[in-house]
Protein backbone atom coordinates (compact mmCIF):
# COMPACT_ATOMS: atom_id res chain seq x y z
CA UNK A 1 0.00 0.00 0.00
CA UNK A 2 1.72 3.22 -1.25
CA UNK A 3 0.41 6.51 -0.71
CA UNK A 4 0.77 9.35 2.19
CA UNK A 5 3.04 7.60 5.40
CA UNK A 6 0.57 9.53 7.91
CA UNK A 7 -2.39 7.99 6.07
CA UNK A 8 -0.79 4.77 5.94
CA UNK A 9 0.43 5.01 9.64
CA UNK A 10 -3.24 5.42 10.81
CA UNK A 11 -4.73 2.78 8.54
CA UNK A 12 -2.30 0.09 10.07
CA UNK A 13 -2.98 1.33 13.10
CA UNK A 14 -6.59 0.62 12.89
CA UNK A 15 -5.76 -2.67 11.44
CA UNK A 16 -4.02 -3.41 14.28
CA UNK A 17 -6.32 -2.41 17.05
CA UNK A 18 -9.64 -4.24 14.82
CA UNK A 19 -7.88 -7.25 14.49
CA UNK A 20 -5.34 -7.56 17.21
CA UNK A 21 -2.51 -7.85 14.70
CA UNK A 22 1.06 -8.16 14.86
CA UNK A 23 3.38 -6.43 13.30
CA UNK A 24 4.29 -9.22 10.78
CA UNK A 25 0.46 -9.55 10.05
CA UNK A 26 -0.21 -5.94 9.68
CA UNK A 27 2.60 -5.68 7.10
CA UNK A 28 1.66 -8.55 5.03
CA UNK A 29 -2.14 -7.08 4.85
CA UNK A 30 -0.54 -3.86 3.59
CA UNK A 31 2.16 -4.98 1.48
CA UNK A 32 4.55 -2.99 3.70
CA UNK A 33 8.02 -4.10 5.45
CA UNK A 34 7.82 -4.95 9.06
CA UNK A 35 10.51 -1.99 9.78
CA UNK A 36 7.70 0.30 7.64
CA UNK A 37 4.87 -0.78 10.01
CA UNK A 38 7.09 -0.16 13.02
CA UNK A 39 8.04 3.44 12.15
CA UNK A 40 4.28 4.66 10.91
CA UNK A 41 3.00 3.45 14.48
CA UNK A 42 5.54 4.27 16.54
CA UNK A 43 7.27 7.54 15.06
CA UNK A 44 4.75 8.85 13.04
CA UNK A 45 1.53 7.78 15.20
CA UNK A 46 2.65 9.12 17.91
CA UNK A 47 2.83 12.54 16.39
CA UNK A 48 -0.51 12.44 14.01
CA UNK A 49 -2.70 10.80 16.81
CA UNK A 50 -1.88 10.10 20.45
CA UNK A 51 -4.68 8.53 21.20
CA UNK A 52 -4.58 6.13 18.59
CA UNK A 53 -0.83 5.67 19.20
CA UNK A 54 -1.62 4.79 23.11
CA UNK A 55 -4.35 1.50 21.88
CA UNK A 56 -2.08 0.48 19.00
CA UNK A 57 0.93 -0.11 21.46
CA UNK A 58 -1.13 -1.57 23.95
CA UNK A 59 -2.35 -4.21 21.38
CA UNK A 60 1.78 -4.88 20.25
CA UNK A 61 2.39 -5.12 24.16
CA UNK A 62 0.31 -7.85 24.52
CA UNK A 63 1.56 -9.81 21.40
CA UNK A 64 5.02 -9.07 22.32
CA UNK A 65 4.44 -10.81 25.76
CA UNK A 66 2.58 -13.41 24.00
CA UNK A 67 5.12 -14.52 20.75
CA UNK A 68 7.17 -16.91 23.03
CA UNK A 69 4.04 -18.51 23.13
CA UNK A 70 2.98 -18.57 19.33
CA UNK A 71 6.82 -19.23 18.50
CA UNK A 72 6.17 -22.70 20.78
CA UNK A 73 3.19 -23.34 19.07
CA UNK A 74 4.68 -23.26 15.27
CA UNK A 75 7.27 -25.51 16.84
CA UNK A 76 5.58 -27.95 17.75
CA UNK A 77 3.05 -27.60 14.42
CA UNK A 78 6.72 -27.85 12.97
CA UNK A 79 7.61 -31.46 14.27
CA UNK A 80 4.39 -32.99 14.23
CA UNK A 81 4.14 -32.57 10.66
CA UNK A 82 7.48 -34.45 10.17
CA UNK A 83 6.66 -36.88 12.06
CA UNK A 84 3.64 -37.53 10.25
CA UNK A 85 5.04 -37.83 7.15
CA UNK A 86 8.05 -39.59 8.37
CA UNK A 87 5.12 -41.98 9.72
CA UNK A 88 3.47 -41.83 6.56
CA UNK A 89 6.91 -42.72 4.36
CA UNK A 90 7.66 -45.29 6.79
Amino acid sequence: MKGLPEERAIRLAQYIIEHDATVRQAAKAFSVSKSTVHKDVSERLRQLSPSLFEQCRAVLETNKLQRHIRGGLATKEKYAKIRETAHAAG
